[in-house]
């Protein structure tokens, strides 16, 4: 059972033939793809394809990314088999891996983190915002792959109501041991959002693809 396969899929940008690189945005709870794809604006690179798929019922999973997993089922894997095949998309058209980015937030966030690490390889860079890898207090995530120095970077509130600080420094600490170059930025007193920073960090990031 996949419920989010066939959801549909927005894009922004050129289509990934006529692209330099290609950034999957993963959507938050009870948001759609429309709202993640209001980033590429900001990001401000017009020469990146944007594709924003949609959740089913604009849920990833039902319970916090930080239950077990098995209560999270189907969402979890489906949702993981969506990025996977768009990933496959983008490579099909041309677009090699490390061109290839990854972007969420919160829900959003916890799959793009959690898919990097369980297919870690050299992506154009991992986006983690308000969120972490998916998981109940001691998962290990012991996956193998090199992330081969791909750019990843986690922001988040330090107070975030939903994402303990714990979790984003263990999801820092994860890619760093898996060979990836990480940027990790705590933000005092912020809310459950994308601030200016972040999207100034990532912009810079993805100048370098």
């Amino acid at each position: 059972m996949l419920p989010h396969a066939g959801q549909p899929i927005l894009t922004a940008g050129p289509p990934p033939e006529a692209s330099r690189a290609a950034m999957i945005m993963l959507h938050g709870r009870n948001a759609g793809p429309r709202n993640i794809l209001e980033l590429a604006g900001p990001l401000h690179h017009p020469d990146f394809c944007y594709l924003a798929p949609a959740a089913a019922s604009n849920t990833w999973y039902p319970y916090s990314f930080l239950a077990e997993i098995q209560e999270n089922e189907p969402g979890i894997s489906s949702g993981l088999y969506v990025v996977d095949q768009l990933v496959q998309r983008l490579m099909q058209a041309g677009i090699a891996k490390h061109r290839v980015w990854l972007l969420g937030f919160s829900q959003g966030a916890c799959l793009a983190s959690t898919y990097a690490v369980r297919h870690a390889d050299r992506f154009g860079g991992v986006i983690v915002l308000s969120g972490g890898l998916i998981g109940p207090p001691s998962t290990s995530w012991d996956y193998p792959g090199d992330f081969a120095e791909t750019p990843v970077f986690l922001g988040c509130s330090e107070t975030d109501p939903h994402i303990p600080k714990a979790r984003v420094e263990e999801s820092a600490a994860v890619f760093t041991r898996m060979g990836a170059s990480v940027t990790q930025r705590l933000y005092p007193r912020m809310g459950h959002l994308v601030n200016d920073d972040e999207v100034e960090s990532v912009r810079g990031l993805m100048a370098g693809t």
